[in-house]
């Protein structure tokens, strides 16, 4: 087979490394390569997994002769009790190091978005209700937690967390990303890595690159990005996770890019993310996504020809199986069709990471002979501690009247709502109820779930509760609305909680393959809440999804609910997180990852608009959210005053802006302080509004604090005409702000005034008095790797 490229050197490894290189057999090599899914077929849930070779009968010793490269999902295929799958795994680790002739052990990797995807695991929130705590430093907390959890079991590298930046609501794996920010998406996810590998288990960056800008949010389909929009806004969070992170691996996404698969790209394996970035872990293929090059994308005749490419462009390890990187691709290399050089670069990749891991050393063997945990807790009270506190951070307030918090209960309460008694409602898909125990319904869950109905219960207690569906998640089915109304009608309030289901491929109403072509919510959700409403009871709406909504109809509608409350899967607890906020003992701080539409029409949409992205005289539709990125209320008000940032800098710097923020009620809470900026002129089209940086500050009562940020001019950086990523000279309008949505209506102001001769601040109806103004002077500085990515933020009393 032709090659399109030189093929670059091995890389560097130790001698160990290549001393077993070289006693390989292609055979032994190719194991090295692949993984093998024990419990693959039946009801495995993977992209068309029941059209790809689900293995011919053999048993394992057959199987595993030449060795194997991974183990894939032993734990997270189905329900099997921790301990005695850890006893079967430590045999199985002595019989691969016994019994085949180099003695090499599995790498094992699982999934772990939302916690161990294994039974009896903890479930923490989902990563969107991570990005809406803006809180990275407790997500480095779970992630550590996740990792000691996997690290006990045997179990070395995660497939988790997720970078794709979220462009389109529609899409249904929103709720596996973080937001809809780069910055944002960069800090949290890059937590995440630091958290999983302290505990020695590499994380595994998902999916590379740009998968989230599908054609209209649908899985696997085309990108059409352009280069600019690639490298500004799909790559930094990866950028960052490597070189901030230290991430170990790197996982290809499915869809191609103007035409090119990302499995095939040796543009972004391996010329930018290991010649570019110095990456040096491995390059893991999405399952199955090294055959989906012939199947699906067809530039590639058969499996075989469809592993030369992926090799070629830097994929180093095929999971979740070998089938194309065994014999498919054996036949060509035996045929000289293929070169073997090919194979040996990712085998000795694959080697480094196993001896890095520890999985090489005597020790290894030594702890094997130990045998395994006889016991573990994988849900403690820690852990369950450590959920409760990321989902209690990650609630968002969107509307209240006055209602919130229930501080005194209320004699008579009705929860109501096809998510207020269902444990499920509260997971994402890539959790193990969702996304295992689904298959399995006469099974236990294997951990405790308290729903939202039995958590207001043990919190508010009150008097007299009902507890009444009204409707299902999904369906047409009205005749739950007459018990829904009349219970309602009894209630001093009534909690209504709507919302997502989780599940793949059709099997819910979010997650992956689980795409929208409307943003209303599933079914008829919106007119039980509606009949709910107009019953007169106060109501408490609770939305509980994995992609934003378009709520404006409950949020500024003259019939809308008291308040509203939305929340992304918060997880095994999320049910008490979500009471305790509605009663008070909890202030929310959440704040919205990702902005909330008003209408579907409005999608693809992002808050990093340029001027003419957003709403304007010389258009009919108004793009602006009923929500914008950032937003959240609290039970308390805080005030932002003294900003002051520095005059100048030089391309390539730092500059510090300071702020005082106020809590102005009478009750302790936490705000998140965003920094904005904007490029006043650029020579390409710039954003309106960015995000420069944020920080999560707790005040009691009538407490100020000065929060200082020290800003990188990289943070400013974009691509030029050239693609070359620069910082450029020139003026740059800073700001603090509750949401990305303030201070955007001077920047159109301006635009308009400056063709009509009006005065800007009073077509904007803001003064603008509290914007800072810093020049960056100098020459153009581009940007390399040693520059620094991140804001950094301290807090002063």
């Amino acid at each position: 087979m032709a090659h399109s490229t030189p093929l670059p050197a091995w890389p560097p490894v130790s001698e160990r490394v290549r001393d077993l290189h070289a006693r390989m057999t292609l055979e032994e090599k190719l194991a090295q390569i692949v993984g093998y899914w024990l419990d693959r077929g039946g009801d495995v849930v993977a992209p068309m997994a029941d059209e790809m070779d689900a293995g011919d009968g053999r048993r394992l010793p057959e199987i595993t002769a030449h060795g194997l490269g991974h183990y894939s999902r032993v734990y997270g295929t189905r329900p099997v009790d921790p301990a005695e799958r850890a006893a079967w795994l430590w045999a199985e680790q002595r019989r691969l190091a016994s019994q085949t002739r180099l003695g090499i052990p599995a790498l094992v990797h699982e999934e772990c978005l939302t916690g161990l995807a294994t039974w009896q695991a903890a479930t923490f929130p989902t990563p969107l209700a991570w990005g809406a705590s803006f809180d990275p430093e407790g997500v480095e907390e779970m992630a550590r937690t996740i990792g000691a959890d996997m690290r006990a079991l045997g179990v070395h590298q995660g497939l988790a967390p997720v970078l794709d930046v979220i462009r389109d609501a529609r899409w249904g794996r929103c709720e596996e990303a973080i937001g809809e920010d780069p910055y944002l998406v960069g800090t949290v996810a890059t937590a995440y890595v630091r958290g999983l590998q302290s505990a020695g288990v590499h994380a595994t960056l998902k999916h590379f690159v740009a998968y989230s800008g599908s054609r209209a949010g649908r899985n696997h389909a085309p990108v059409s990005a352009g280069p600019r929009e690639i490298a500004d806004i799909y790559l930094p969070p990866f950028e960052m996770a490597v070189l901030d992170g230290g991430a170990k691996s790197v996982m290809a996404a499915y869809n191609d890019i103007d035409g090119v698969p990302q499995h095939s790209s040796v543009e972004h394996l391996t010329t930018l993310l290991r010649e570019t970035w110095g990456f040096d872990g491995v390059v893991v293929a999405d399952y199955f996504g090294v055959a989906f090059l012939a199947v699906m994308h067809a530039i590639a005749a058969d499996r075989g020809r469809a592993a030369a490419v992926a090799l070629e462009a830097g994929v180093d390890i095929e999971l979740p199986s070998g089938d194309a990187y065994l014999e498919p691709l054996a036949a060509l290399i035996r045929s000289g069709e293929v070169s073997e050089s090919l194979v040996d670069r990712a085998v000795l990749r694959a080697l480094a990471q196993k001896e890095s891991l520890g999985l090489l050393d005597e020790s290894f063997l030594a702890g094997l002979e130990e045998g395994a945990p006889e016991s573990i807790d994988l849900d403690s009270p820690a852990h369950r501690a450590l959920a409760r506190r990321l989902a209690e951070e990650s609630v968002v307030l969107l509307s209240n009247d006055g209602i919130l918090p229930l501080r005194e209960a209320p004699a008579k309460v009705a929860v109501i709502g096809p998510n207020a008694d269902r444990p499920e409602a509260l997971m994402g898909c890539y959790s193990f109820v969702n996304h295992v125990m689904a298959s399995y319904p006469d099974q236990p869950l294997g951990i405790e779930l308290p729903t939202v109905a039995e958590a207001i219960r043990a919190e508010l207690g009150a008097s007299s509760y009902e507890v009444v569906a009204g409707c299902e998640v999904e369906g047409t089915d009205r005749s739950g609305f007459p018990a829904a109304v009349s219970a309602a009608r009894r209630a001093d309030v009534a909690v209504v909680v709507v919302g997502d289901q989780a599940g793949l491929f059709g099997r819910g109403t979010v997650g992956e393959g689980n795409d929208s072509e409307s943003l209303d919510l599933p079914g008829v959700q919106r007119e039980l809440v509606s009949a709910v409403v107009a019953t007169g009871t106060p109501v408490v709406l609770v939305v509980v999804t994995g992609r934003p909504y378009a709520l404006g109809w409950a949020l500024d509608d003259a019939t809308r609910p008291a308040a509203v409350l939305q929340v992304f899967f918060p997880g095994e607890e999320g049910g008490p997180a979500l009471a305790r906020v509605i009663s008070g003992a909890v202030n929310p701080s959440g704040r919205l990852p990702v902005s909330l539409p008003r209408v579907s029409g409005t999608q693809p949409y992002s808050y990093l608009q340029p001027l003419l992205g957003g709403p304007s005289e010389v258009t009919s539709t108004d793009p602006t959210p009923a929500r914008p990125f950032g937003f959240g209320l609290s039970y308390t008000t805080f005030g932002y005053s003294g900003l002051s940032a520095e005059r100048s800098v030089a391309a390539g710097g730092t500059f510090g802006v300071e702020v005082t923020v106020t809590n102005l009620g009478d009750v302790a809470g936490v705000d998140v302080v965003q920094l904005y900026g904007r490029d006043l002129l650029a020579s390409v089209v710039r954003p309106v509004s960015q995000l420069l940086g944020y920080q999560r500050v707790a005040l009691g009562p009538g407490e100020s604090a000065t929060v200082r940020f020290e800003v990188p001019t990289t943070r400013l950086a974009f691509t030029d005409r050239s693609l070359t990523r620069i910082v450029e000279p020139g003026d740059v309008e800073v700001w603090v702000a509750a949401s990305a949505g303030e201070k955007v209506a001077t920047a159109v102001a301006e635009g308009i005034a400056e063709l009509s001769g009006v005065d800007a601040a009073s077509a904007a109806g803001e003064s603008g008095s509290d914007k800072a103004l810093v020049t960056i002077i100098g020459e153009v500085h581009r940007v390399s790797t040693a520059d620094p990515r991140i804001t950094t933020a301290t807090v002063s009393r």
